[in-house]
């Protein structure tokens, strides 16, 4: 019973991904969409596919596996024109299959592909699929999408358009509020909870049904106990300079072999790496990348905290805060008209810039803090980047909990948090 009670609140959700596959299927003969388990690709492929008629199969189906391992070319050549392979990940033989079937007959749309890892990394994958096959990367639901109203944000930067002082009081403080917003992450089956501690018991079986299942499909590691403990360490180290070294040193295990198990949780969409941003107009750079969780809801039910004991830890509720604004607008750059890259930007004097947004050779930065304050010095990096940049720089902002967009300059504003989360 609980389960159709889920199921039924987790689907009306919009996911604005569904107009990049529905545009694919136009053109493009496989579409992959790829993203950590549970985030909604299932949903989105049968949601978009069955109102054309595809068929499914499911590889989380040990008949449906064992007879496309089996038998690949026979497998792919038994199905109908139009179908969905959901959890691909689970059988890397059947790519090569994919390419003849796709290289005999190009329509597009035949094949939407589901995957709850990067399969383009597999070691089994011998063809990428290139030219045959568009990638669209789900991740967990944005705020936006669980509110039903689409964000104009990034628009809005790369425009430096927050309209002027005359707009004071619009959006609304957040205060505790923002705390229970990190917690609850986006994962649609965590967000249908309906409290704090099932949520909790949501997420410790996501990551157990995780190392039991999807690790063992794409990595054979005897530590497996390790993963859920690194992956717990690397949530205390969230929004820090990725350093393997010190993710290492609890583990009675070697810094390669640590750095296999972080490329793995990669792999599965449960971490990511922001690249350092560089420029010959600025010197003495940081060439680290930055650790970010997928979700912070996630990073929350393994670090044991709570909306309320996250509220009263302002050190780590800075850090999550700067991994839930970095996720939301990861998630807003995939509607984008333009392609967009993300980086981080820090000096060996310390100066930096929490997110560094690329726009063909448009630049704009973004800070982040949780007080309901902002003062001058919040904009050191942002001004350090403006003026190496100049005119190709478009806009600054410093993201705090107030009530108002105010500007701070040339091209710099302070921006309410609440702008990206509606009401």
């Amino acid at each position: 019973m609980d389960d159709k009670i889920l199921m039924t609140d987790i689907t009306h959700y919009p996911r604005y991904s569904g107009q990049l596959l529905r545009e694919a299927m136009v053109d493009t003969p496989v579409i992959l969409i790829h993203g950590s388990r549970q985030c909604g690709k299932t949903t989105l492929a049968q949601e978009v596919g069955q109102q054309q008629g595809y068929h499914y199969i499911n590889f989380d189906d040990d008949t449906q596996r064992q007879a496309a391992q089996i038998d690949p070319i026979g497998f792919i050549q038994s199905l109908p024109e139009y179908v969905i392979l959901d959890e691909v990940q689970r059988v890397p033989e059947l790519f090569t299959a994919i390419k003849a079937s796709v290289d005999n007959n190009r329509k597009p749309g035949r094949f939407i592909l589901t995957g709850s890892a990067n399969v383009l990394l597999l070691p089994k994958l011998a063809d990428s699929l290139a030219g045959r096959m568009e990638i669209i990367h789900l991740r967990p639901l944005a705020r936006t999408e669980i509110a039903g109203s689409p964000s104009g944000f990034l628009q809005q930067l790369f425009d430096a358009d927050f309209g002027d002082a005359a707009n004071q009081g619009q959006y609304r403080r957040l205060g505790e509020d923002l705390a229970d917003i990190i917690c609850v992450g986006g994962y649609p089956a965590a967000i249908a909870r309906s409290s704090e501690k099932r949520r909790s018991n949501w997420y410790r079986d996501y990551i157990t049904t995780i190392v039991q299942r999807d690790v063992q499909d794409i990595a054979h590691i005897r530590n497996l106990e390790v993963l859920p403990r690194l992956l717990a360490l690397a949530s205390s180290q969230t929004a820090r300079l990725f350093v393997s070294a010190e993710l290492a040193s609890p583990f009675a295990l070697s810094h390669p072999t640590i750095r296999d198990y972080l490329a793995l949780l990669e792999q599965l969409f449960l971490i990511e790496l922001l690249q350092p941003w560089h420029n010959n107009r600025l010197s003495r750079l940081i060439k680290t990348p930055k650790l970010h969780l997928s979700d912070t809801g996630l990073a929350c039910a393994l670090l044991g905290v709570n909306s309320k004991t996250l509220w009263q830890d302002r050190a780590l509720l800075g850090q999550l805060l700067e991994t839930f604004i970095y996720q939301e607008l990861r998630k807003y750059a995939d509607w984008h008209n333009e392609s967009l890259n993300f980086f981080h930007f820090r000096n060996k004097d310390k100066v930096e810039v929490d997110i560094v947004i690329e726009q063909g050779k448009q630049v704009a930065g973004i800070e982040i803090k949780a007080a309901a304050t902002v003062t001058e010095s919040d904009f050191k990096g942002l001004k350090k980047l403006r003026d190496a940049y100049g005119r190709h720089f478009t806009a600054g902002v410093v993201f705090y909990d107030g009530d108002s967009i105010v500007p701070f300059g040339d091209r710099l504003f302070a921006v309410p948090i609440s702008l990206l989360i509606p009401a």
